[in-house]
């Protein structure tokens, strides 16, 4: 019998980005109680940022950043926890997906050549890239 070694080797991905998120989320815990340094790190992403970012940063981001600063810790926090239980990996790994572009997007990071070497780049927006096309049924997944 054949061993799934493809599996094993996206199961270590996907406990890994899930560790990865789960603490990037507890990083941001304090933004419960105060969204200051999110609007911070917006506000200083707006005066840098190319015209489509800093469109979204001044009407959508930084006015709804207390909204948003519980928002992405819990998504993070949650990520975090369905990656490295293996539930619902497919799901999870397009939701992240989405939240990491959001925030290069963002940041106008997106349309500059350091996005290509950012560890947090093209590393993390592959690696739940291929969790969503092959994350069902991989070893110890809880659930998809």
């Amino acid at each position: 019998m054949a061993r799934n070694t493809a599996g094993y080797g996206l199961t270590a991905l996907r406990i890994f980005l899930g560790v990865f998120f789960l603490f990037e989320g507890l990083g941001k815990w304090q933004w419960i109680a105060d969204s200051g340094p999110l609007v911070s790190q917006l506000s200083g992403w707006a005066e840098q940022a190319p015209a489509s970012s800093r469109w979204y940063l001044d009407a959508i981001a930084i006015p709804f950043a207390p909204v948003f600063a519980r928002l992405v810790m819990l998504g993070e926090i949650t990520l975090g926890f369905a990656l490295a239980a293996g539930f619902r990996v497919r799901l999870a790994a397009i939701l992240g997906f989405l939240m990491v572009l959001n925030f290069h997007f963002a940041s106008g990071r997106l349309f500059q050549y350091a996005f290509l070497t950012n560890g947090y780049g093209l590393p993390v927006l592959g690696g739940l890239l291929a969790l969503a096309i092959g994350g069902a049924k991989l070893p110890w997944n809880l659930r998809g």
